[in-house]
């Protein structure tokens, strides 16, 4: 049976073998045993083809993932039923990149906010006069959409006002025609400069160059004014944002442009930093920025003096305090170029000068190296030879470092002051070096190098504070102060350079010392010393200081302008000034903040005012409603108001305030020093909103909260902030 079972199945099998062998016969191969089983492959991997392919659904194959689907009875794919997606499959379908599709959705979301900002131009402003359709060009419609400007934000962006048309702005954002989607978008010949969501247009980075160099750079002299801004762009861009920002804090066409960018060009100053290796050129950005750093409403939220140690620490690690064996720090081959070493060095002395500026205006150990490359006077070299506006003034920085050193670096004392005894040996050594000083500069007749000679003369002078009343030149000590302070004052009010009074464009060192020379005149106003001098011309010099720094100030809420109202509000609450007469020598002028060297002194100034305001039941946040006049008798706060909050196209310091303090210089188009108007720009920045630090300062913990100051860091809707003139 079985034999039987199976003998038609043998045959069939045998047929089918000679059947195959002829056909293989036929084509003309071999038909040896091999050959027949490659035969019988092939037809294997034959019926695999004609079998159904397994296709992935639509979703899976546009993220390249593996897919589950089955298709015969159809079942959605585990993925898709897991984000809840369409699971289908369509023969015409193709995956679209993601750089496109998300160039597509910035298109799309342009064109809503530009739709958004039409409709609240329209509802805020006058309504327009009723033009038939289609009688208006593109440019026209675009001039109705937004006002000209400077940059976009995404809360005004009028993409019509730089593109021409929707079409354009297609085009534009479509990664065949150039947009990268970070650094600058292309359109034609142009390039609009972006960072975020932030953009300028070549005509405005010329004009801001333009400030810069004209009004900030004298101050700090090194970089070139001949190179384009494209060129800055392609050695750094967080120098050439730095640049831009600098030359945008009085920008006249645009007020906000400085706090926009606040944020963005912080992140990348960090996200710079956390690039290594570094060039140079980033060692730039943070003198910039440590000289004219952005606003802010509290010294806990001001990095500048972190900044200012990566910036020593980062030169050295490139070799600028070695810039001719560039070699030795670095692992790839250095070609020396002259160019590049004097440029080098230059950076090096500036690094130097903006460090020690920052330790004694934050009253701080200075983290400097004046090392062989910036004493080297006599070399033969001329590529380490400094130019001439450099060299004065790093020589003045030298002796503000000596000062430090001599009268605050004793190891033997817990906050590092040098004993009643060294300290009056060391100050008639110092004013010995500070007259030689000053006739070696005389040469120079630069007012803004004078500037930061009177300033060390103050720095010097400052120590007087800590000397012991009993010593029997303490008054001639208080009588060298008080003509430093005045001395210094007077030439920072008068500083005017060829283009016009330049005091709003000096950089943050000269604020803080004016701060501390206001504390100073208050000081000795108050006390027994006021038997000394003329308090008619002092009160006058005090009013005219506290003007002085509110026109520093860029921004509602800032610094400057909170100190400028706290120096007023220690004139009014400190008590009558002494009368001129013979007084006996007390300790009134004492401080207890001590470790903050020179500027011990301010601290030590908010700490009395605050432990006086309370001990007297004062109301504080009622006297901070407005902006104080310190020659004001009246006891309210209504009354100590100087008048209305100025307005946006005013100088400050000018309007409602001192006549004789000279106003900005003007520029073509609009005053430089406008201050921000009351249309949301006013406030400071988010990313400054100032964190619960528990670091011991006295100045944050009177300003961080404990008093409620009035200036908003965001505008409300139709609500002008509160402002000091």
């Amino acid at each position: 049976m079985a034999g039987i079972n199976h003998a038609p199945v043998s045959m069939a099998v045998t047929d089918n073998m000679q059947a195959r062998k002829r056909n293989v016969t036929i084509a003309g191969m071999d038909s040896s045993p091999g050959s027949i089983e490659d035969a019988e492959d092939n037809d294997m991997r034959d019926d695999k083809r004609r079998q159904p392919v397994k296709r992935a659904c639509n979703e899976c194959r546009q993220q390249k993932l593996r897919c589950d689907v089955v298709q015969d009875p159809w079942v959605d794919c585990s993925r898709c039923r897991r984000l809840k997606l369409d699971c289908k499959i369509e023969s015409n379908f193709k995956r679209v990149g993601k750089r496109s599709r998300n160039a597509e959705m910035e298109r799309e979301i342009i064109e809503l906010r530009k739709q958004i900002a039409s409709s609240n131009t329209r509802s805020t402003s006058n309504p327009p006069q009723p033009v038939a359709a289609g009688q208006l060009t593109p440019k026209q419609e675009s001039s109705q959409v937004s006002p000209a400007g400077v940059y976009q934000t995404p809360s005004a962006m009028s993409t019509d006002q730089y593109m021409g048309s929707q079409e354009a702005v297609a085009s534009l954002l479509d990664l065949r025609s150039g947009f990268d989607g970070s650094n600058y978008m292309r359109n034609g010949n142009q390039q609009f400069k972006r960072i975020e969501d932030i953009i300028v247009v070549p005509e405005k980075v010329t004009e801001l160059f333009n400030l810069f160099f004209t009004y900030y750079h004298p101050f700090l002299p090194f970089l070139e004014r001949q190179q384009s801004p494209d060129d800055y762009y392609t050695s750094s861009p967080l120098l050439f944002w730095t640049i831009i920002s600098v030359g945008a804090r009085r920008y006249p066409s645009d007020t906000g442009l400085l706090n926009s960018l606040a944020g963005p060009v912080t992140r990348l100053v960090w996200s710079t930093l956390a690039d290594i290796p570094q060039s140079y050129h980033v060692v730039k950005a943070l003198c910039l920025l440590c000289s004219w750093p952005f606003p802010t409403s509290s010294t806990s939220t001001d990095p500048t003096f972190m900044l200012c140690g990566l910036m020593v620490q980062l030169s050295m690690q490139l070799g600028l305090h070695r810039p001719s064996h560039s070699q030795d720090f670095s692992k790839f081959r250095v070609e020396l170029i002259e160019e590049e070493l004097k440029d080098k060095v230059r950076t090096w002395a500036i690094c130097n000068i903006v460090a020690q500026r920052v330790s004694t205006g934050y009253g701080q150990p200075p983290s400097t190296i004046y090392d062989w490359t910036l004493s080297s006077n006599d070399s033969s070299d001329p590529n380490f030879k400094l130019p001439g506006d450099i060299k004065p003034r790093l020589e003045i920085e030298k002796f503000c470092d000596k000062i430090t050193k001599a009268l605050y670096a004793n190891r033997r004392d817990p906050v590092g002051l040098t004993s009643d005894r060294e300290r009056s040996t060391m100050l008639s050594f110092l004013s010995r070096d500070f007259d030689e000083l000053e006739e070696q500069l005389k040469a120079q007749n630069d007012c803004i190098t004078n500037l930061f000679l009177r300033a060390s003369n103050l720095h010097l002078h400052l120590s007087a504070f800590f000397d012991d009343p009993s010593a029997k030149d303490y008054r001639e000590r208080l009588l060298s102060l008080y003509v430093a302070t005045t001395s210094f004052l007077e030439v920072a009010m008068n500083l005017e350079t060829e283009v016009g009074p330049v005091l709003s464009y000096t950089p943050y060192y000269v604020y803080q010392m004016m701060v501390a020379a206001g504390c100073t005149l208050l000081k000795l106003c108050k006390s027994f010393f006021a038997a000394h001098i003329d308090m008619e011309y002092t009160k006058n010099l005090f009013n005219r200081t506290i003007w002085a720094v509110r026109s520093v100030s860029v921004s509602n809420n800032d610094l400057p302008e909170r100190l400028a109202e706290v120096l007023a509000q220690m004139w009014r609450l400190g008590g009558a000034p002494q009368a001129t007469s013979g007084a006996d020598v007390d300790d009134s002028l004492r401080l207890r903040v001590r470790c903050r060297m020179s500027m011990s002194l301010l601290f030590d100034s908010v700490w009395r005012w605050r432990e006086d305001a309370r001990t007297k039941g004062r109301n504080i946040e009622a006297y901070l409603k407005n902006p104080t006049n310190p020659d004001s008798a009246a006891d309210s706060s209504a009354a100590s108001s100087v008048g209305p909050p100025h307005t946006s196209s005013s100088t400050p310091g000018i309007t409602g305030g001192d006549p004789s303090l000279a106003p900005a210089p003007i520029l073509p188009q609009a005053n430089l020093g406008v201050q921000p108007p009351g249309n949301g720009v006013g406030g400071l920045p988010s990313g400054f909103m100032e964190p619960n630090y528990e670091v011991f300062d006295p100045l944050n913990w009177l300003l961080d909260g404990l008093v409620d100051l009035p200036y908003s860091y965001s505008t409300m809707g139709g609500i002008e902030p509160q402002s000091i003139s």
